[in-house]
């Protein structure tokens, strides 16, 4: 986690599933970043938004994740290609972390499937 002064502004995560891009690798690890105004903002701007509000969870997204495995920068063409799991699991980090409620977020173990709940530290928790 990055913080900035004493607040938490960067949030690590793994995906349950990951991506898998054109080479077959899959990109679990990732990092997530607050949800700033600018963003509500120009999500609703967004070409693709206006023309499909289902679009709208995509964009804010791709506009508060810095990273996804190697993938630098992540668009919403990118997260079109993740399998419903792994959106609900994004849709769920972002609500926690920029709503600060409940910090328990499911996921499941990549070795053995055991399934299991993270709690992640948010700013201000001891």
């Amino acid at each position: 986690m990055r913080r900035k002064d004493s607040l938490c502004i960067e949030f690590a995560f793994t995906l349950p599933r990951g991506l898998i891009d054109a080479q077959n690798r899959v990109h679990r690890h990732g990092v997530m970043r607050l949800a700033t105004a600018k963003d509500e903002i120009l999500v609703q701007k967004e070409p693709k938004v206006q023309e499909n509000s289902g679009y709208a969870v995509l964009v804010m997204l791709s506009r508060v994740i810095t990273r996804l495995g190697s993938f630098n920068q992540v668009n919403s063409d990118l997260l079109e290609e993740l399998i419903l799991p792994d959106i609900s699991y994004l849709r769920e980090l972002y609500n926690r972390i920029n709503q600060q409620g409940n910090a328990l977020i499911p996921t499941q173990c990549p070795h053995c499937n055991t399934e299991f709940s993270v709690k992640l530290k948010l700013a201000g928790e001891s």
